[in-house]
């Protein structure tokens, strides 16, 4: 395997950022190999009947990195790529995500092997059923607790919770997060990661001293987080002059009209492919333009040592997990652009899906205003700590935030592995 291929492995971009806050932090060497790897990798097969009466199998993961801070957190993603490397890596930043934020979670992640696009809503049902009883013994509001992802929602979320239920024999509604509002869902959660990007948007522009309302930014992706991102930043008065989805990327100067855009999107068959009020160009070009901000917010591994060098950006803000690969890192930083790493960028989504998780375990409903002013007070203490730890320790805003995230974790490691020995020992 040739050493580009390995770079663009973003479990590998995990490790490379991991062992640089590792070696700064001097963190024992069992230690560091044990938060390196998930505790649990299981690959489940099952099969369904499709509507046309022909017998399909799938392939799915349910990766759980770690699990000192609390029950593991993590989406569970339905895309033709899903494969165990790419599962692993998201766990893991589940886990250094909750700690930065201070969030009593630990990490996971799933996905099934499927084009959820080509099934019907009968079919997507059958699959997410199938999936939660093969995983039955995992999950649970206690143990691991998924959530939506790329190519999931809340109906994928609300049959999870019902087959758990009835595998049970009871309601379960903390089983899982992201569920719709008559589920035991929570307000505020379909748009939590974008506004979470928007917080985290303004406080960078704060920190370089440039005024929302003179700022400019460019999203790539337009699902939830790149469309809740654009509309919040919109409403902020920055001038949104690029976005794309998968279909196309547009170019206007002049700003982009976002909440016109979304109702064209909603009225387009959630595309924006065609929109008249813009010039089409190229995907990869968006990335380049001279903006503010720049937010990846579709894929990862988009910036690479290939492209970095050409970013005009001067803040990237990580809405998608792992956009920036770890071999962009020291170009981004030689050209002197703030990014704001994902794992505290887009943590607005584990933010809010804690709070349904707390509501539904007390049997409380909050009220939006609550929901939104802790989501803003998490996110700015989180903002706070990583930048004075990136300046205590000369380090990116990357690694400060890893440094903060594995001390914490190997902190109550530690802990509970000294309580795990103690009973080894006889009393005198």
């Amino acid at each position: 395997m040739s050493s580009e291929i390995i770079k663009h492995n973003p479990f590998q971009s995990m490790i490379d950022r991991f062992n640089i806050a590792a070696d700064i932090l001097k963190l024992d060497d069992s230690i560091k190999q044990k938060l390196q790897r998930p505790e649990k990798q299981i690959t489940v097969n099952f099969s369904i009947t499709l509507d046309n009466g022909n017998v399909q199998n799938f392939e799915g993961y349910r990766v759980i990195h770690n699990t000192a801070l609390g029950p593991s957190k993590g989406g569970i993603r339905y895309d033709t790529a899903v494969n165990l490397d790419e599962v692993k890596a998201l766990a893991a930043w589940m886990t250094w995500k909750s700690a930065v934020t201070g969030i009593p979670f630990g990490g996971a992640k799933g996905g099934i092997i499927c084009d959820p696009r080509k099934h019907s809503k009968t079919e997507l049902e059958k699959i997410t059923r199938a999936y939660t009883k093969t995983l039955a013994d995992i999950f649970g509001p206690e143990k691991d607790v998924p959530a939506p992802d790329m190519g999931t929602g809340p109906d994928e979320m609300g049959w999870l919770m019902d087959e758990f239920s009835l595998l049970h024999g009871r309601p379960i509604h903390a089983v899982v997060t992201g569920k719709h509002l008559h589920s035991g869902g929570s307000l505020g959660r379909v748009e939590a990661t974008g506004r979470g990007v928007s917080i985290i948007t303004l406080l960078a522009l704060e920190k370089l001293k440039i005024r929302p309302a003179r700022a400019t930014a460019a999203i790539q992706g337009f699902g939830n987080v790149g469309l809740h991102s654009a509309l919040f930043l919109h409403e902020k008065g920055v001038k949104v002059v690029a976005v794309s989805d998968v279909s196309e990327a547009f170019y206007n100067p002049n700003g982009i009209n976002i909440p016109e855009l979304i109702l064209y999107y909603n009225l387009n068959n959630k595309t924006i492919k065609g929109y008249p009020n813009s010039v089409a160009i190229k995907h990869e070009d968006l990335l380049l333009l001279d903006v503010d901000v720049l937010i990846p917010a579709a894929k990862e591994d988009v910036i690479t040592k290939h492209n970095a060098g050409e970013i005009q950006a001067r803040i990237i803000v990580e809405g998608a997990n792992g956009p920036v690969s770890s071999d962009a890192d020291q170009i981004l930083h030689d050209k002197n652009i703030l990014v704001v790493p994902d794992i505290l960028a887009n943590a607005g989504g584990v933010t809010v899906s804690y709070f349904e998780w707390l509501q539904n375990s007390l049997l409380e409903s909050w009220r939006i205003h609550q929901i939104n002013k802790r989501l803003e007070d998490i996110l700015e203490k989180g903002f706070d700590t990583v930048f004075r730890v990136a300046v205590k320790h000369s380090v990116t805003p990357r690694i400060a935030a890893y440094i903060i995230a594995l001390k914490k974790v190997a902190e109550t490691q530690s802990v509970k592995e000294v309580a795990l020995e103690a009973p080894l020992f006889k009393q005198n």
